[in-house]
């Protein structure tokens, strides 16, 4: 059986599918593991998780975080896939060198990403859809050099392509040179979202395995709470990566999840609210 886009759904009283997600937590709800578990419970797959920072944040910004020791998150990862296991796994806010470097290590032991069998999507968080920063500067080598050579899919939004790579998106001829750039770091598919390109009505995604590229594209949602819209389409490119899709279906999947969650999007607080899953079970 299989839902309305397409992701087969879990049966009754059978343990269903896991899948982790490493990454901080978000105070106020809209992103970070709470969009992931919202997204991973809404899709029918057990969510498990690896916290790697606290945040202070609302619908107005992040206003401070507090780093959980390198340690602690390998061994929540560790614990979890040794006695749970998982089929998939995709990180968010990692905020330090050291927290990268212990993520990347754990993942080589376990088997995720890179050469293993269990696939991985780096979403390469850098700073909130606000600004504030959420990723130490002196860091980012180390995201280019241990992280990203280890993921399944890399999918960074169009200000953290330009802090990866130094390109600066502006139309689909940047876009390819960015998308080959990522590639270049060693992801195996690069995926470059073109929800921040404001000049088009449409919101272009273009991924690239080294040799093809994919275009996903939709109309653009007229909102302004678009909160953890990121991790929304990288936890839900998990899911589908964890039932055995290939790269591209999974992107294809993920995009119309997080398209319908934009569509179904409500205001929270005096600022951004936050994408939506919850149309699935929405009344009304």
């Amino acid at each position: 059986m299989t839902d309305d886009l397409g992701l087969p759904t879990a049966a009754r009283g059978v343990t269903p599918i896991r899948v982790m997600t490493i990454a901080g937590s978000d105070s106020g709800g809209g992103a970070g593991i709470q969009a992931d578990l919202r997204t991973f419970a809404l899709l029918g797959l057990h969510g498990t998780v690896a916290v790697t920072a606290v945040t202070v944040q609302n619908s107005l910004g992040v206003s401070g975080f507090q780093p959980i020791d390198p340690a602690i998150v390998a061994a929540q990862m560790t614990s979890v896939v040794s006695d749970i296991g998982i089929g998939a796994a995709k990180t968010g806010m990692l905020t330090n060198a050291e927290i990268i470097e212990s993520v990347a290590d754990t993942c080589v032991e376990l088997g995720i990403g890179g050469d293993g069998p269990i696939p991985l999507v780096v979403d390469p968080v850098c700073a909130s859809m606000h600004g504030d920063a959420l990723l130490a500067a002196e860091a980012l080598d180390t995201l280019r050099d241990r992280l990203i050579p280890l993921a399944t899919v890399v999918t960074p939004n169009l200000d953290e392509v330009r802090l990866i790579t130094g390109i600066d998106v502006v139309d689909a001829d940047t876009q390819q040179a960015a998308a080959r750039a990522l590639h270049e770091l060693g992801a195996t598919w690069a995926l470059v979202k073109g929800g921040h390109l404001r000049s088009s009505d449409h919101s272009p995604d273009l991924l690239f395995d080294g040799n093809s590229f994919h275009e996903f594209d939709h109309q653009r949602i007229d909102t302004t709470h678009d909160h953890g819209a990121g991790d929304t389409l990288a936890a839900a490119t998990a899911c589908a990566l964890a039932h055995g899709y290939t790269v591209p279906d999974a992107v294809g999947f993920a995009k119309r999840w997080v398209t319908r969650g934009l569509e179904h999007a409500y205001p929270l607080g005096a600022g951004h609210g936050p994408v939506n899953p919850l149309w699935r079970v929405s009344r009304g």
